[in-house]
């Protein structure tokens, strides 16, 4: 993997989705649509969309997830008081907690409407340090992170600038196509 770096799969800041951090959920939601048409139809779909301060500058992301839990803010209480952090939930459990905080009771189309009215900027991720790579880094240095970090992408930087974004959906097709060519 030390052929390919990281500046050759990352997607570059500007052909990814980006709102200003005060843009509604609306305006997220519209500018990854926006950013899907024009992205190259043989790529995987964007699924996220990067936030930027007033200078440009990513100052966080959205995910899908995110934007679906923006809707129900209960899922935040819930998330903290029953201590989620873990697995093997069982179905009925899962179940109750529908029941018990009341999750999506309402119309889809009231719940959606909270997307005009919430700003990106109260739900987004800020990454962290462990979420940049550096541009010139291999290939394996950067799956190395997204393995070990569960990451589904990274940012991707030029000294303090972010300058693209490394999906794990190009990472996987990278090795797709090379254990494609390597078969029998």
């Amino acid at each position: 993997m030390k052929s390919y770096t990281v500046k050759e799969l990352m997607v570059p800041l500007s052909e990814y989705a980006t709102v200003h951090e005060d843009a509604t959920l609306y305006a997220a939601v519209m500018a990854l649509e926006k950013a899907q048409e024009k992205f190259d139809h043989t790529r995987y779909r964007h699924r996220a969309v990067l936030i930027l301060d007033d200078k440009q500058r990513v100052v966080g992301k959205i995910n899908q997830l995110d934007v679906i839990k923006a809707l129900e803010p209960k899922y935040e209480e819930m998330i903290s008081r029953e201590g989620m952090a873990h697995s093997g939930l069982t179905r009925e459990f899962m179940k109750s907690l529908i029941s018990h905080y009341n999750l999506w009771g309402g119309a889809m189309k009231d719940i959606c409407k909270k997307a005009t009215t919430k700003k990106v900027k109260d739900f987004m991720h800020t990454p962290l340090e462990g979420e940049h790579v550096d541009e010139e880094a291999t290939l394996d240095e950067a799956i190395h992170q997204l393995v070990m970090c569960k990451h589904q992408s990274l940012l991707v930087t030029r000294k303090q600038d972010i300058v693209g974004i490394l999906r794990l959906t190009d990472v996987f097709a990278a090795i797709f196509h090379a254990i494609k060519e390597g078969g029998p």
